[in-house]
């Protein structure tokens, strides 16, 4: 099964963030962090405890591109190494876990000022046809993380593809997180 998303934006900001996003607001409260987590992730060791338990896979590098957004299920084999894709970035050893049978590609900005409201007011947003979300299963999956250009329509398009196993190990990321994906002039 692949879901794809077309024309997904990154806010300005060279991050996405792929997660439960419901799931990271309980981690908040629970470690009692500020609203604005994105300070909190980056001057103390909160980004690193949230990936560790698998709460949130950040992706550094994103260029201020249009991206089509793939997630990929069921053992398919991923449009990214179909014939006449380009493939640039491909990185595996990702965990994410799954608690509230959602999982959505999301950008920094919301984490500038995470409360309640926004919260609820971005899953109103991501309730549009349209959004990086899809519905999953609860528990732990694996992720693979590949990066690069598909055509589309005619034309190369810049893109991101999450591959997804459900896995028993029950563990956050094991790779490198500062890992860039950027894509610009690649497909050009």
């Amino acid at each position: 099964m692949r879901y794809e998303f077309s024309e997904v934006l990154n806010d300005l900001i060279d991050y996405f963030l792929l997660g439960d996003i419901q799931l990271l607001y309980t981690f908040k409260q629970e470690n009692d962090l500020p609203d604005d987590l994105a300070r909190a992730f980056t001057t103390g060791d909160s980004g690193d405890q949230a990936v560790r338990e698998g709460v949130v896979l950040p992706l550094a590098g994103i260029d201020n591109l249009p991206y089509r957004i793939l997630f990929t299920l069921d053992g398919r084999t991923p449009a990214l190494l179909e014939p006449g894709s380009r493939l640039k970035h491909r990185r595996d050893g990702y965990r994410l876990r799954v608690e509230n049978r959602a999982l959505m590609l999301f950008t920094w900005r919301i984490l500038q000022h995470f409360t309640n409201k926004t919260l609820g007011d971005l899953m109103a947003r991501y309730q549009e046809p349209g959004r990086p979300i899809i519905e999953l299963d609860n528990g732990w999956y694996e992720v693979e993380v590949l990066a690069g250009a598909l055509v589309r329509e005619g034309l190369y398009e810049p893109a991101f593809e999450f591959v997804l196993k459900k896995t028993w190990q029950q563990q956050g990321a094991q790779a490198d997180l500062g890992y860039r994906y950027t894509l610009r002039g690649y497909f050009d």
